[in-house]
């Protein structure tokens, strides 16, 4: 991405907008992080069968996913951690302290823990004096905190806003099925890999953010999720698996998805994106996507072999993979899935 000190002659960054002029909120800094651990779906799932001993045929995790490998927090590293790594990474690309912040966001399915708001973990390790708040909405959190960030900033609340994700989401593995019945309802949880994204965010003098929308449909909240550790059922491990229809989820985001998509190539030029970053669930889940969507498969950035289902980290660490390529006007689109369920869309044109 275009880089300047910031405040400096010919600078991208625009200055506080007239009065009633909205500001244009663009994207100044991008960072990610990924444990260094890699399991390898052979090992998985050879892990599940010693565990189980259920007869799972060879090789079937890696063919119905196509992913290869994952990564996986250690003990000692938690959703807290790989945000703030990941929000050291996106300072630094836009050149900013962490006491320019005036908005965090930790935007992640995952979170350290039930209460307080893991965004004042995050604050309290980076030394940000911030507004701190979590934002979750399962896979759709990233582009929910981009959404509420731009808001934010928009209205004046703020000058510079961080959002933050942190996802641990292979802890709620199930890998000890008891049978096939459990094995087939966390099979979802299989795709799973860990990773921690950031993108700061501040108003900028063209291009930004052009377009944000979403659709939501929460009749559909009980397709998948984690039941435990809310008031229904607070306590006890056998709620703290990942449990899910895969296949219910799909077709639901396949009935909802193509009218939101319509909108965000209306907001492309010649209806030409640079590159999609699309949330990644598994192989043939993308295929369908590009398949729907009409996305050349060149422009997409796959990810889900390498690191699996990331889950709200995968748009960010999508970002992270083609900042150095990105050029002023560059546009890109953005979608998001996430369990609830919701899908969005965002436009993002580079400053």
């Amino acid at each position: 991405m275009d880089q300047h000190d910031h405040g400096a002659p010919g600078d991208d960054r625009a200055p506080n907008p007239p009065a009633g002029t909205p500001a244009r909120i663009g994207i100044t800094g991008i960072g990610s992080a990924l444990p260094d651990h890699v399991l390898t779906t052979t090992d998985l799932q050879a892990g599940i069968t010693a565990a189980s001993g259920l007869p799972l045929p060879d090789g079937l995790l890696e063919r119905a996913t196509g992913i290869r490998t994952r990564r996986v927090a250690a003990d000692d590293e938690y959703a807290s951690t790989l945000a703030v790594r990941a929000a050291r990474r996106a300072l630094d690309d836009a050149g900013l302290a962490p006491a320019d912040i005036d908005l965090l966001l930790f935007a992640s399915a995952t979170r350290d823990m039930a209460e307080p708001a893991t965004a004042h973990v995050v604050q309290d390790e980076l030394g940000t004096r911030a507004h701190a708040l979590d934002v979750t909405n399962a896979c759709n959190s990233f582009l929910n905190g981009i959404d509420l960030a731009r808001a934010f900033l928009m209205v004046g609340r703020g000058r510079r806003a961080l959002v933050v994700v942190g996802e641990t989401p292979t802890r709620v593995m199930r890998r000890r099925p008891r049978d096939l019945a459990e094995f087939r309802a966390g099979f979802a949880g299989y795709t799973f890999g860990d990773a921690g994204a950031a993108v700061v965010l501040e108003p900028v003098a063209r291009g930004g953010i052009l377009d944000i929308a979403g659709e939501t449909r929460s009749e559909h909240w009980r397709l998948g999720g984690i039941p435990g550790g809310g008031s229904r059922l607070p306590r006890g491990d056998e709620h703290t698996w990942f449990t899910g229809d895969g296949q219910l989820l799909r077709e639901t985001f396949e009935k909802i998805g193509p009218a939101l998509l319509d909108r965000a190539r209306r907001h492309a030029v010649g209806e030409h994106f640079t590159h999609v970053l699309a949330h990644q669930v598994t192989m043939p889940y993308l295929r369908r996507f590009a398949e729907i969507a009409g996305v050349p498969e060149d422009r997409l950035v796959v990810t889900v072999p390498e690191l699996g289902n990331v889950a709200a980290a995968t748009i960010g660490v999508q970002l992270d993979r083609v900042r150095e390529r990105l050029r002023t006007g560059d546009r890109l689109l953005l979608v998001g899935l996430g369990g609830g369920v919701s899908i969005m869309t965002a436009v993002w044109e580079v400053s």
